[in-house]
């Protein structure tokens, strides 16, 4: 056992519990990568649209704008564990709809049209099912080691992140597009089956009706705590205006000149980079100024943003997502944190619905962001626009919330009951 006064790198995973909860998500999340590159490669290779492919995040992120906050509430006031399981069945339902539509693709008269309707599905259930997952980690390792398992549980995204795409730019030479969806059904049934034996620990809070109030108070709860409003505001128009990744079709077939397997690894590189950022900070004390490092960190992201779409040279590219990833990084681990540590836990669910709500808005509205900017203007002033974006974001972030520059050690705050 480590001494009470030092560090401990692997506090989390000493929970049995939460190993089996990286376990079960690093399949998922795999998967997850798998399904998204897939998506984009065979509607770009069907439709030449750049417009497809923003509308792919644009029709992703609409349920959740409209679910998303009734979905912490549930996450709030029902078994977590349930909440879980039975999301996974239905977008387990929108993979047979993508494997059926992959299948017949040549005798669908509105193929992408069909697509988009089974990435609405797939939203409607994330809408549920991320708020719920988010908030079993109080349940699955102590107070203490929040902030440990919010690190080694990026770092397990990464890993995932980064063999996804790899695998999938493998199996999309070899295969038919139609097996990534069937590996995904076969994975998330497992998975769906995995979630109920999960330990339920601490208190679940009583069930009450769906209102007004209820739907809204982790969103008060955001905007009174100035931290992670900013931080997720923050990261929210970064990450609208600096993302490239959904254009990656374009970069390969149209500027690289190259194949599946070469988006796959331009894919994997940002996990790559994320996966060795986790491990360092995992390794090292909690941050003295987590928020003076988050706001070079972006700074950063959006300078590397700017590389990669001047950028005609493959291991250029390469090395521009590698720093994308391990900057981007900074930013989930010292948001997912302050997120754990100071939200009660009554307030949890809902409160990660908001902060889903965040990310999933700036990944998806910029994923239509961009198809439409590069529709408009073409790929390469999309991205570079948006990696100026992000860091002009970060000065007026810097401006508007100084509180975020001074924030000291996320390990210090005590979460409410």
């Amino acid at each position: 056992m480590p001494s009470p006064n030092r560090h401990d790198p692997y506090s989390a995973l000493r929970s049995k519990d939460f190993r089996l909860y990286v376990f079960l998500n690093f399949w998922v999340i795999l998967n997850s990568q798998m399904v998204s590159m897939t998506v984009l490669w065979e509607l770009y290779g069907k439709t030449g649209s750049a417009l497809d492919l923003g509308l792919v995040g644009l029709f992703q992120m609409l349920p959740f704008l409209a679910l998303g906050l009734l979905g912490g509430h549930v996450a709030d006031h029902f078994d977590r564990r349930w909440i879980v399981a039975l999301s996974t069945v239905v977008y387990v339902l929108s993979l047979m709809g993508l494997a059926a539509a992959s299948l017949h693709r040549n005798d669908l008269p509105h193929f992408n049209l069909w697509f988009f309707g089974c990435l609405l599905i797939m939203a409607i259930s994330n809408a549920f099912y991320i708020p719920a997952k988010q908030s079993l980690l109080p349940q699955l390792v102590p107070r203490r080691d929040l902030a440990n398992a919010v690190t080694w549980g990026s770092g397990t995204f990464q890993v995932a992140s980064v063999t996804g795409p790899a695998l999938c730019g493998w199996l999309l030479e070899k295969f038919p597009d139609w097996s990534v969806y069937a590996m995904g059904i076969v994975i998330n049934v497992v998975f769906a089956a995995s979630a109920m034996t999960f330990r339920s620990q601490g208190t679940q809070a009583a069930r009450k009706a769906v209102t007004m109030e209820s739907l809204v108070e982790g969103a008060r709860f955001v905007w009174k705590t100035k931290p992670i409003l900013a931080t997720i505001t923050l990261d929210l128009f970064a990450v609208l205006l600096g993302g490239c990744t959904a254009l990656m079709p374009i970069f390969v077939k149209d500027i690289l000149k190259s194949g599946p397997q070469t988006m796959g690894w331009l894919l994997a590189a940002p996990s790559i980079g994320a996966f060795a950022m986790a491990m360092l900070l995992a390794q090292r004390p909690p941050m003295k100024r987590p928020g003076l490092t988050l706001l070079w960190a972006v700074a950063g992201f959006g300078a590397a943003t700017i590389v990669f779409g001047f950028s005609k040279n493959l291991w250029l590219s390469l090395a521009m997502m590698f720093v994308i990833g391990a900057l981007d990084n900074i930013s989930v681990i010292v948001r997912g944190t302050l997120v754990q540590v100071l939200t009660p836990n009554r307030l949890l669910g809902r409160v990660q619905s908001v902060n889903f709500l965040f990310i999933n808005s700036s990944n998806y509205l910029g994923a239509f962001e961009s198809g439409t900017v590069a529709a408009l203007f073409g790929a390469v002033p999309s991205v570079v626009l948006g990696g100026i974006g992000s860091i002009l974001i970060v000065l007026g972030v810097g401006w508007f919330w100084p509180e975020v520059a001074r924030l000291g050690p996320l390990h210090r705050p005590t979460r409410a009951r």
